[in-house]
């Protein structure tokens, strides 16, 4: 340590009486223990995964089944699902329509659901400027915002 800081009688005194478990009676040698990390072998062997079952999911099995809940339903245009909010960054030719349509969407928390899908292009969308904008949409644009969410048409 410093002499200043030894000096200037800054350092904490061994008893505190505000303490339950003083520090000299929890670390007698005078140092603090540090944080034990262990390897993944090490929680492995002492959990004994070998003795669970197969199709139970642990940290050794992480593929589990599918979820029973159904998936949420998220315009793919906005992004929204009920309350979120975050930014997003617009292809240029949508942002200038998506400006106005994004005040009328924060004001009212309906339009923040997707409960639609168009059967033309597959695309989920809140409302009817969302759908407006998705059917002027090139055939290009609807087949990246469907990869995006996995659902994308291969077209051979």
């Amino acid at each position: 340590m410093e002499p200043e800081v030894i000096e200037a009688e800054l350092v904490l005194p061994t008893h505190l009486s505000f303490k339950r478990v003083q520090m000299y009676e929890k670390y007698p040698k005078g140092q603090s223990r540090g944080r034990h990390w262990k390897h993944l072998r090490q929680i492995i062997q002492a959990e004994n995964y070998q003795n669970f079952p197969p199709d139970e999911p642990n940290y050794v099995n992480i593929e589990s089944p599918p979820s029973m809940h159904p998936c949420k339903k998220i315009c793919d245009i906005t992004g929204y699902e009920i309350s979120e909010q975050k930014s997003i960054v617009w292809p240029f030719h949508i942002h200038l329509l998506m400006e106005n349509l994004l005040r009328v969407e924060d004001s009212n928390p309906r339009f923040k659901k997707a409960p639609y899908s168009d059967p033309r292009t597959n695309l989920r969308y809140a409302n009817a400027e969302v759908f407006k904008l998705i059917r002027s949409l090139p055939n290009e644009y609807v087949q990246r915002y469907l990869a995006q969410r996995n659902a994308a048409v291969v077209l051979k």
